[in-house]
């Protein structure tokens, strides 16, 4: 590899900051596409409020990456704006020995056993919500995917039971969570929630802690916490058992941290990955009729159905990948791509510019599932849950999630096809989201009988990495 003088960077667009951060906030994925066809596989560019980002699109380079030294590649301290609503000591803002530790308490939660047990309740809540869409008439699904993801994250991880604090947070938790760039000033600088205007913000953000901390409380004075399933509960259980780091004991505080981030990281993605999914299906008819048989086929018990869906959600999160990009702060010189990079800038794997490369899918944009039957993905080159330790921790859960809801759809809802163009991606907060939100017209809902398989394989994501992208807070991936 070839060394260059210490501050030389690969080669970027020379706009100012300002007009970068604006391309990025209009279209960040057709920006960094045009980066690399005109500058190749690794650029600079370097964005007002951000700071200098190298861009890779290699997958050999990516790897040194996920791969390298956690001290020397902080994603914690790439994250450090979201801990304004995540707490200080969220999982997505920590790095060093605080992260592996507290990643290590938090593992149990998100194993494959533990996710199905939690695969009959998904279904239930996929199911009631299915029964009230509207029949006969076209309307954006996005919303009704964020309304089962939410209420998924609120049963299943969070473990809310009771009636009135579960409709006190589904009402404050998306109205917190859906903020606009005023907000993320304030979220990127807490000391701004002390002012006047953003009164709004530090109202919701108390509102949403009373009622995480009751939660919390209730848990840790429940007598028969060893037999709940919810992760809250077995967070609690697993502070209490390991006493092998002082990470291990986790403090109310601590454990609020996490719920936010699971909440925050967590339903946005997964509803906007099943967004995509059924917006893609409804312009692919043939798919659309094998993803139907497989959906029946995985009620009735058939692995080859649970595949199929799977291989559907694989396809949809490369094709249409939820966040674009993940950051690394060097905190240390490295040699790169050819470069040598100096402390302080972000390196960001770049997702999506991997995901549409022919070099490792051909004819990357054909829509088509069958690819991902029986492949072997690699770790660099299909990520949409990021990589290296910092690989997000939910992403078995938000997996079987995909699958389980998108069975409950195929199997209740006829959908029409559409010959209407493909709906243009709009990056919102750091999620790529359908500009209409996913358009579908269901001709009839049928009522058929309760299923759910045991949840297999490992998008959105309980716990994802953050984008580079300079839009704001979490969405949710």
């Amino acid at each position: 590899m070839t060394n260059t003088a210490p501050t030389t960077l690969p080669p970027g667009p020379r706009w100012p900051r300002s007009v970068q951060a604006a391309a990025m906030l209009r279209n960040a994925p057709g920006f960094l596409a045009g980066c690399r066809r005109r500058y190749g596989a690794v650029f600079t560019i370097r964005v007002a409020g951000i700071g200098t980002m190298v861009y890779l699109t290699d997958p050999a380079d990516v790897k040194k990456v996920f791969a390298g030294n956690p001290s020397v590649f902080h994603a914690g301290e790439a994250n450090t704006m979201l801990s304004g609503i995540l707490g200080e000591s969220s999982l997505l803002v920590v790095d060093d020995d605080v992260h592996r530790d507290r990643r290590r308490l938090m593992l149990a939660p998100f194993h494959r056993d533990a996710v199905a047990r939690q695969a009959e309740l998904m279904s239930e809540i996929a199911a009631a919500n299915i029964a009230g869409w509207p029949v006969g008439k076209r309307f954006a699904v996005a919303p009704k995917m964020a309304e089962i993801t939410l209420e998924v994250i609120l049963r299943t991880v969070i473990g809310a039971t009771d009636p009135a604090r579960l409709a006190a947070l589904r009402n404050v938790m998306p109205r917190l969570l859906d903020v606009g760039p005023w907000e993320t000033l304030a979220i990127a600088k807490p000391d701004l929630l002390n002012r006047r205007l953003w009164r709004r913000l530090r109202r919701r953000l108390a509102e949403a802690d009373e009622l995480l901390y009751a939660e919390i409380a209730d848990r840790r004075a429940d007598p028969d916490v060893a037999a709940r399933t919810d992760v809250l509960a077995m967070l609690v259980r697993a502070a209490d058992e390991d006493t092998s780091t002082p990470a291990s004991t986790m403090t109310d505080r601590e454990l609020r941290d996490q719920l936010m981030t699971l909440l925050a990281a967590g339903h946005d993605t997964t509803a906007t990955g099943l967004s995509w999914a059924l917006e893609r299906l409804t312009r692919h008819p043939a798919i659309l009729d094998k993803a139907v048989d497989a959906a029946h086929a995985s009620a009735a018990g058939d692995p080859a159905g649970d595949e199929y869906l799977d291989a559907l959600a694989k396809e949809t999160l490369r094709i249409r990948p939820v966040v674009f990009d993940v950051g690394r702060i060097l905190t240390e010189p490295i040699e790169l791509a050819g470069y040598r990079l100096p402390a302080g800038i972000m390196v960001a794997p770049t997702i999506g510019l991997i995901h549409s490369s022919a070099a490792v899918y051909p004819d990357p944009d054909r829509f088509d599932p069958d690819r991902m039957l029986g492949a072997s993905l690699g770790p660099t080159t299909w990520l949409p849950f990021g990589g290296g330790n910092r690989r997000c921790l939910g992403a078995t859960f938000a997996m079987a999630e995909m699958r389980l809801v998108l069975r409950e759809i195929l199997r209740r809802v006829q959908l029409t096809t559409t010959t209407a163009a493909d709906e243009r991606t709009r990056l919102r907060h750091v999620t790529i989201v359908p500009s209409g939100g996913a358009v579908i017209h269901v001709r009839s809902i049928t009522d058929v009988a309760s299923a759910a398989q045991p949840a297999a394989q490992p998008g959105g994501c309980p716990v994802a990495e953050h984008s580079t992208a300079p839009t704001g807070a979490p969405a949710p991936r």
